[in-house]
């Protein structure tokens, strides 16, 4: 461009001075690769869905394949869960990126206002002075070397002048990008919510599938009759063998106190024969314990009992006529389970029967079982204390809602812990 030129361009962009923009984002807390990944994971999880329902839709409609298909809607509704989860992240992650973009954006427009008022003054210096401004100065050398060094001195000038417009030009520009930017981003995030919406509908919907299903069996009793005979039978497995790993783990703590008594009465031995102090027994302070003989708390907030242990009619088929636990309804799909005693987890697993769950160990052959969760929390060997959560109350297994099936053993015996007062002020439910 010609320097001559300069003047007609900055009277001409004078017009351009109500002009607005913003910038590209910069890399920052949330990336758009970290969006991607969430997608990607949302994409696998559908897969798995898909890969489930294709199972149940090829189930037949006999008990055995319902009890399967109760099984695979147990896991869809864990899989969707797990899906909301990642679209819930996935919003956040756009709402940080529009934060983020909305601040660039502003940092821009503050730097276009400071730039355009730039321009406006050359522009206005330009209206008043003309070119006058640049003949002034060349007229006032007083000998060629200083018209030259003066020359540059214009030269400068009018190349300010190009710069005040090019960077104006780019600012500009950058707002217009990020602008656009930020509109795509809001958009995104809109579609990300209108799937969260439904997703959860999905959510409801298989968990409807679920306990209707159960429900369904219902209205086969005497078609079900020997298959439930293998849940009871399962239910008396786990019983098994949970007594038999609180044996197992009682026996191994005996053997470790036995350890550890010898190891004292040793030292003990040491000691006196060196003349020293020989007590070397370390008191235990004695335990509060609960306000109940069994020292148990309730397993859940709700104390609303919906089948107590023992003789019951056989609810439309689906369970034992000898119910063998307490059931705990008015909880949800999101209620916290607590360990009724401290002890140590020695099952934390999913049956057909059970659904999600975990039996304690509580030494002398005690133990809790918790059963039908939709989370399990607490881990195989792990030492839990008393209120501590383990779970979350779900309908999982063998379950047409979501309630918790709550068991207490002692020697190996299940026994009634409402009867034995061990869980007081119950409502129970009129049969």
């Amino acid at each position: 461009m010609k320097k001559q030129s300069v003047l007609r361009i900055l009277t001409v962009l004078l017009a351009l001075c109500l002009i607005g923009g913003g910038i590209p984002i910069p890399a920052g807390a949330v990336t758009q690769a970290q969006i991607d990944a969430l997608k990607q994971e949302a994409k696998e999880l559908n897969q798995q869905k898909q890969a489930i329902q294709s199972k149940i839709d090829a189930l037949s409609a006999d008990i055995g394949s319902n009890l399967e298909k109760k099984t695979l809607l147990d896991q869809q509704i864990s899989i969707t869960e797990s899906d909301i989860a990642n679209k819930e992240a996935e919003i956040a992650g756009y709402a940080d990126m529009i934060t983020q973009t909305e601040e660039e954006l502003a940092d821009a427009e503050e730097r276009e206002e400071k730039q355009y008022a730039l321009f406006c003054k050359r522009v206005r210096a330009m209206e008043e002075h003309g070119t006058e401004e640049y003949w002034a100065v060349l007229f006032r050398a007083d000998s060629f070397s200083d018209l030259l060094g003066r020359l540059d001195i214009v030269n400068e000038i009018m190349d300010f002048d190009q710069r005040v417009i090019r960077d104006l030009k780019e600012i500009q520009a950058e707002i217009t990008e990020t602008k656009a930017q930020l509109e795509e981003q809001k958009a995104a995030s809109e579609s990300a919510k209108a799937q969260l919406v439904s997703k959860k509908t999905d959510l409801d919907n298989q968990r409807d599938a679920a306990n209707a299903l159960i429900a369904q069996l219902r209205a086969q009793q005497a078609e079900q009759e020997d298959a439930y005979d293998d849940l009871d039978a399962e239910a008396d497995a786990v019983q098994a063998r949970a007594q038999q790993l609180s044996r197992q783990l009682a026996a191994e703590q005996a053997e470790a106190e036995r350890k550890r008594r010898e190891a004292e009465a040793a030292a003990r031995a040491a000691a006196a024969a060196n003349g020293q102090n020989a007590n070397t027994t370390t008191s235990v302070p004695a335990s509060s314990g609960a306000s109940n003989p069994g020292g148990y708390i309730w397993p859940v907030n709700s104390h609303y009992v919906t089948s107590t242990v023992g003789g019951r009619a056989s609810p439309g088929g689906i369970g034992s006529t000898n119910h063998k636990g307490t059931d705990i309804g008015r909880v949800g799909y999101t209620s916290s389970v607590y360990a009724a005693k401290s002890g140590t987890v020695i099952i934390s697993e999913y049956s057909r029967s059970y659904g999600n769950y975990i039996v304690i160990s509580h030494g002398s052959g005690n133990t809790t079982l918790y059963a039908h969760m939709s989370k399990l929390i607490a881990k195989e060997g792990q030492q839990v204390s008393q209120g501590q959560v383990i779970g979350v109350t779900g309908s999982t297994g063998n379950s047409t809602g979501p309630h918790l099936h709550f068991e207490v053993s002692e020697g190996g015996v299940r026994i009634d812990p409402l009867k034995k007062g061990y869980l007081t002020g119950a409502t129970i439910r009129n049969k």
